[in-house]
């Protein structure tokens, strides 16, 4: 089994969620980053992930979910709301799924982050 590798949008782009989440193991990268600036669009957001071969998790649900009919062959998207989530949940949730899912389940896929809510 292949990890996902994730992409954190500007939206949730925790350092402590990243910082977490490498420190079990996972790929996750962030906006900003070297390939990425803080203000770069949802668009390129997606386009960049995809392009890296990463998975991208957002509180932009509305926005998102109109770029993946867009942009059908994107990496993944996880969608979250925003007010459902303290940062230990969020972080036991994505580290859940990041551990569960395979790479290869992600290409083309939007799914829901209460998935992996305990």
């Amino acid at each position: 089994m292949v990890k996902p590798r994730l992409h954190l949008d500007a939206d949730v782009s925790y350092r402590t969620l990243q910082k977490v989440l490498r420190e079990r193991g996972h790929d996750v990268t962030r906006t900003p980053c070297e390939w990425m600036p803080l203000d770069a669009t949802d668009e390129q957001q997606l386009l960049q992930a995809t392009a890296r071969g990463r998975c991208i998790l957002t509180f932009n649900i509305g926005d998102f979910m109109q770029l993946a009919r867009q942009y059908p062959g994107h990496g993944g998207i996880i969608l979250a709301h925003q007010q459902a989530w303290t940062l230990p949940s969020l972080i036991a949730a994505v580290d859940n799924m990041l551990s569960q899912t395979d790479a290869s389940d992600w290409p083309g896929q939007v799914r829901w982050l209460n998935e992996w809510k305990k």
